[in-house]
């Protein structure tokens, strides 16, 4: 039977950013709009750790049974190292994502957007879908895309919404750096994880685009926020902070990724790239609003 602390690394905590940086980011944009409600925001950011938590859940349990994780390099994987039972890890995803769907439900019942129950359907949907099913999304190179919508454009502008009952453009430009910060740390995971998923068959868009493209495919992903820091910036000059604390936080990350880094020593460069987007968008937050 996994330990508690083993059922904690299996939940992947070095992820969460994912799941905080998009509330983040929303509940700043929302400040701007003269429409912040704490409480919402704190209910959509459970929503979005619940979401997290219960992907990574249900992508343990998935690819643990179809042996994909017996050679994989990076946390612990509770099925994989057989640590855990795989209905347990079944079980432990489908509480996490009900729990989404319970909280969400609510967020949606106190926003009035009731039409806002497709879009969270479609998040729990696509968590389970990632890996689970007979032919798991995730397994034929569309993973990338789904976390550029779900952890970028659907986190912040769904945490906007519920407040504000409407986006603005600084919304949508933080939609699309949270995004492809999120994306960018998947694609990280995946360049690490290219030759373990080439044997056990998994065709991610980096098995796809092969090491090369990988690597050119994340430093794109990652010098959009930047770009998107110096868009701001024309409305407050102040935000060009962010660009080069952007840029300075990452250089670890893009040291490893453009120098060739392989395996392991791309574990650092997931770490990096989540904390940035995180710092981003905490300091996005707190710029747009002084």
């Amino acid at each position: 039977m996994a330990s508690l602390s083993e059922w904690i690394e299996g939940a992947r905590p070095r992820t969460l950013p994912n799941a905080v940086a998009p509330v983040v980011a929303g509940a700043g944009a929302a400040i701007a709009l003269d429409a912040f409600s704490w409480w919402r925001s704190v209910l959509a950011l459970l929503v979005s750790l619940s979401l997290i938590v219960g992907v990574n859940y249900a992508n343990d349990y998935s690819d643990g049974i179809r042996g994909t994780d017996e050679n994989r390099v990076g946390p612990l994987r509770l099925v994989g190292s057989g640590v855990a039972a795989p209905k347990a890890v079944l079980a432990a995803a489908l509480v996490s994502l009900g729990l989404a769907g319970v909280l969400g439900l609510v967020l949606v019942a106190v926003s009035g957007h009731w039409w806002l129950l497709a879009m969270g359907a479609l998040c729990i949907l696509g968590a389970w879908f990632y890996t689970g099913g007979k032919k798991p999304y995730g397994y034929y190179g569309f993973g990338e895309i789904a976390v550029f919508v779900f952890f970028g454009l659907a986190g912040v502008l769904g945490t906007v919404y519920v407040q504000a009952d409407r986006v603005s453009w600084p919304a949508l430009a933080c939609a699309i750096a949270v995004g492809c910060f999120s994306t960018a740390v998947l694609t990280a995971n995946n360049l690490r994880d290219i030759p373990t998923d080439i044997e056990a068959g998994k065709r991610t868009l980096a098995t796809r685009l092969g090491d090369k493209g990988t690597r050119r495919l994340y430093l794109v992903l990652v010098t959009v926020p930047v770009l998107v820091s110096l868009a701001l910036a024309a409305t407050d000059y102040r935000l060009t902070l962010l660009a080069g604390l952007t840029v300075g936080l990452l250089l670890p990350a893009i040291g490893a990724v453009h120098g060739g880094k392989t395996g392991r020593e791309l574990i650092p460069a997931l770490r990096d790239t989540g904390f940035a987007m995180l710092a981003w968008a905490v300091s996005t937050a707190v710029l747009m609003n002084l």
